[in-house]
């Protein structure tokens, strides 16, 4: 099967939107996967966003206090 390339320009989004944005673009990703699509996502800070923006709680924040 031919590759297709789609294209989004993205003008006047807030940082929260783009974040939003390029999450639900992967979620689409992950959902689609298992039938056969493979989707490539190029787009700037998409690796910090979709960890941070997967994470499920597990980030515990360091005490500064020494004990």
């Amino acid at each position: 099967m031919k590759e297709k390339t789609i294209t989004i320009t993205v003008d006047g989004a807030a940082q929260g939107q783009w974040s939003n944005l390029l999450l639900e673009l992967n979620l689409i990703k992950k959902a689609w996967r298992p039938f056969g699509v493979d989707m490539n996502l190029k787009a700037p800070g998409i690796k910090n966003i979709i960890e941070w923006g997967n994470k499920t709680g597990e980030y515990v924040r360091p005490n500064r206090k020494k004990k």
